[in-house]
């Protein structure tokens, strides 16, 4: 059996002028990294934002297991299956982070024969987005420092500043440091930490703007610090923005690749969704929907998690309306949340899938909530029982949701076409009532109790006496009309990655909320999430070489 890179390598990729091409984008509104891969400029949407959009169709997920799910190859899959069927689909995913692909997750290229290439540049390297991120994020810190030290005229509280270096690599030894050691020359000694680049704020702000103009003056607004008088010290008011800006000119712009059936792909950002938003760039999006006639997005993790985010940060800022989303599951990690281990995962067992699949009718649920059509995917493994796919078919059914298989992974486009065919029945026979879960003028605590109680299915939140003033005070600024982004494990619908299924009655323990004013949104930390993950026992790492010829091994 040949492993993903393996498959990835064999294909013979079209070049990417080719695939603008069939997309009507010119010569001109291309700018090239290599053969197989081009950004996106700005000309090309003063070309085609007039037209209308195609239909938006989100593809979620229940809450991953060490099964796994398969989320982004039933994208990839999807998407190459529409092309099968004659419909003009392109794909809108978000770039791969250096951290997972080097630690345990793997890449976001999809899997099997339903892939985004070129598969090693895009979990590597790509077009140097994430180092553009990193580069402005810690040109900041590095003003903060200097400013400090070179007298303190805002007069910062070196123990409040709030924005943290980032670095796109899992390392827990970075989480919390101290910076400035060494004597004056080096500073002013004080607390800092890290968090990985996908979780940064300059992520955030970089997904969600809609031009070169609103992404700088976002970066104006990000909140860098709070001085001695406890006024917030904005990243503008250190003349940070406007380099920020510039070191981000050419990431803003979407990337093109395509998958391994030449479908068009704009992959663009790279945000995490159990700590971060969770979805591609809005630019991307937008983009995506004046080229095609349906447009196949995803967001991170389960829906509790990227499809919360997606509907109620993205879709509201950007003014998104999705036409249906497809929940992907599989037997394998709905026999998990049903109590058998991962070893054991193999055998047909009906008993423990009829008592895990209340986790899928949970984000079935949750879905219906927004007002949207769902499909269901059945993401096929071989080791699922002709029974076991039977149950999941009849349950949906119940449930008054659509139903498909796929077998994407093995058989690419072909064996997604009966997917392809029930989301296109839906979307020409089901419509959209699109709406957010809460409105963003409400309280703060009550958004935050309103995603627990309605998406969750938790029976309260318990909020640690910092969390307590921390909301007090972003109230009392003016934040407090935000929609919140709530970090948490994507293993449970609770904050408690042990809670499998569908847990009820349980208090989600919100720690910690601060403003991501340039991004738009208020960040609320629960549980123990951490925004710098670490490298497991065995990283993937140790698997991945290359050889003299320059060829890559071990990448998946």
């Amino acid at each position: 059996m040949l492993t993903d890179i393996e498959i990835a390598q064999a294909v013979a990729m079209r070049p990417i002028a080719e695939v603008a091409a069939d997309l009507g984008i010119l010569e001109d509104e291309l700018e090239y990294y290599g053969k197989y891969k081009a950004k996106l400029n700005g000309g090309l949407w003063e070309r085609v934002k007039d037209r209308p959009d195609g239909k938006l169709v989100l593809v979620t997920a229940i809450n991953p297991t060490p099964a796994g799910e398969g989320k982004t190859t039933t994208t990839v899959g999807l998407g190459q299956a529409m092309g099968k069927l004659g419909k003009k689909a392109l794909i809108a995913l978000r770039e791969p982070s250096m951290g997972p692909v080097m630690g345990v997750k793997g890449g976001a290229a999809g899997g099997g024969y339903a892939q985004v290439v070129p598969m090693e540049d895009i979990n590597l390297h790509f077009t140097g987005d994430m180092h553009a991120i990193t580069a402005a994020n810690n040109l900041l810190c590095a003003m903060i420092d200097n400013h400090i030290k070179q007298g303190n005229e805002l007069g910062i509280d070196p123990t409040r500043i709030v924005f943290k270096r980032c670095l796109d690599m899992n390392d827990r030894a970075l989480r919390e440091v101290v910076v400035g050691l060494g004597g004056r020359v080096n500073g002013v000694p004080r607390e800092d930490g890290f968090v990985i680049t996908v979780a940064s704020e300059v992520m955030a702000v970089l997904c969600l703007a809609s031009g070169l103009p609103d992404l700088k003056a976002r970066l104006g607004e990000i909140i860098a610090a709070y001085g001695y008088d406890g006024r917030e010290i904005k990243a503008k008011e250190l003349g940070a923005a406007g380099a920020m800006a510039t070191l981000l000119k050419d990431a803003i712009h979407p990337n093109l690749v395509q998958t391994l059936e030449g479908t068009p792909c704009l992959m663009h950002g790279g945000p995490f969704a159990n700590i971060a938003h969770g979805c591609n760039s809005v630019l991307a999006t937008r983009l995506a929907l004046k080229l095609g006639d349906i447009v196949i997005t995803e967001a991170g993790f389960g829906a509790d998690l990227g499809a919360e985010k997606f509907l109620d940060i993205k879709c509201r800022a950007a003014g998104l309306r999705p036409d249906a989303v497809v929940v992907v599951a599989t037997v394998r990690a709905l026999k998990y949340n049903g109590g058998v281990k991962k070893a054991d995962l193999a055998a047909p067992n009906v008993d423990a899938l009829a008592r895990g699949i209340v986790n899928l009718g949970k984000h079935i649920e949750n879905m219906r909530k927004y007002g949207l059509p769902v499909i269901v995917a059945a993401n096929r493994f071989g080791t699922d029982s002709e029974e076991e796919l039977a149950y999941i078919r009849d349950y949906c059914t119940e449930q008054g949701a659509a139903f498909a298989l796929s077998d994407v992974f093995a058989e690419g486009g072909a064996g997604g076409r009966a997917l392809a065919e029930q989301v296109l029945s839906v979307l020409e026979t089901q419509e959209s009532h699109y709406a957010p879960i809460y409105d963003a003028a409400r309280p703060i605590k009550e958004k935050i109790e309103t995603v627990v109680r309605e998406i969750y299915g938790g029976a309260g939140v318990s909020y640690s006496p910092a969390a307590e003033r921390q909301i007090k005070t972003l109230t009392e600024m003016g934040y407090g009309a935000l929609p919140v982004c709530i970090a948490k494990t994507q293993y449970s619908l609770s904050d408690d990655p042990t809670l499998l299924g569908r847990p009820e009655g349980f208090t989600v323990t919100v720690r910690e909320v601060k403003a991501y004013a340039g991004a738009g949104f208020v960040t609320v930390l629960t549980g123990d999430i951490m925004t710098m993950p670490g490298l497991p026992k065995v990283p993937c790492a140790e698997k991945i070489d290359i050889r003299e010829d320059g060829s890559i091994t071990g990448l998946f």
